[in-house]
């Protein structure tokens, strides 16, 4: 992966909202057709992730990504780049708890990327995660 695109993906505490967003492409688990959505991503635990947010509330993206886990990654604000990915669902209690907060912890930094403040880890819990890997261009 060229360096440039490496550090848009390895954002750090410090990064703000506009860093964070993406918009992945799945397939639909039911009509297999491309569905396009804008969503956050995080950096934790030396890894990308997708995540829920707070409420840990049923998602078509999540559910798209068990049926279907390759999909597009879209890095879109300053940097224009489709990077091929996949997702694996993060299910281990303690791989979980690692990871989670390490997202509230960073959400709740000064400049807040945020949208609730403070974030509490107990309310994202229940939040859908994926561990995001990047695959070679075939």
């Amino acid at each position: 992966m060229p360096d440039h695109i490496r550090r848009a993906i390895e954002i750090t505490p410090a990064a703000g909202a506009r860093e964070r967003i993406i918009d992945i492409t799945t397939l639909g688990r039911r009509t297999g057709r491309a569905r396009r959505i804008e969503i956050f991503f995080y950096r934790a635990a030396g890894a990308t992730y997708l995540c829920s947010g707070a409420g840990g509330a049923a998602t078509d993206w999540h559910a798209n990504l068990l049926a279907h886990p390759d999909f597009t990654f879209h890095l879109k604000n300053g940097l224009r780049a489709d990077l091929p990915a996949r997702a694996t669902p993060v299910t281990d209690p303690a791989e979980r708890q690692t990871v989670l907060a390490e997202i509230v912890a960073d959400l709740n930094q000064p400049h807040d990327p945020g949208t609730i403040r403070p974030t509490r880890l107990e309310d994202w819990a229940d939040s859908r995660l994926m561990r995001i890997s990047f695959r070679a261009r075939s």
